[in-house]
């Protein structure tokens, strides 16, 4: 389900107990340097607007961003909202889970509409 989306890159939610998106760029790039400069420039922006919503409405202890791409060679990049009560923390939340956290993620929906005002 894309939240977002224009000429450049697109924005998915991921299903997790953080908050997590995925931002995508519209045509699949292997390597952030093979992108244009007009992209590179829109993945940063929407990677700005994201994370400092993340921490206006959640508040969280850490924002993760990251860009792997090694099962979909497509790039994008991955940002989170880490607290310590996750139950990966301090790992990445796709690493070695470290406890039954305590964290719950609540008014997503909320929080999208928000993101959805400011891109």
């Amino acid at each position: 389900m894309k939240i977002y989306e224009n000429s450049f890159a697109y924005i998915e939610p991921e299903e997790s107990e953080v908050p997590w998106l995925k931002i995508f760029t519209q045509k699949p790039y292997k390597e952030f340097s093979e992108a244009p400069a007009e992209v590179k420039k829109e993945i940063w922006h929407l990677l700005d607007i994201i994370e400092k919503e993340m921490l206006s409405f959640y508040q969280p202890d850490k924002i993760n961003i990251a860009s792997f791409g090694n099962y979909v060679p497509h790039l994008h990049f991955h940002i989170m909202a880490r607290f310590q009560n996750d139950s990966f923390f301090p790992e990445p939340m796709w690493g070695k889970k470290q406890r039954e956290g305590s964290y719950e993620l609540k008014e997503f929906a909320s929080f999208i509409e928000q993101l959805q005002q400011k891109l």
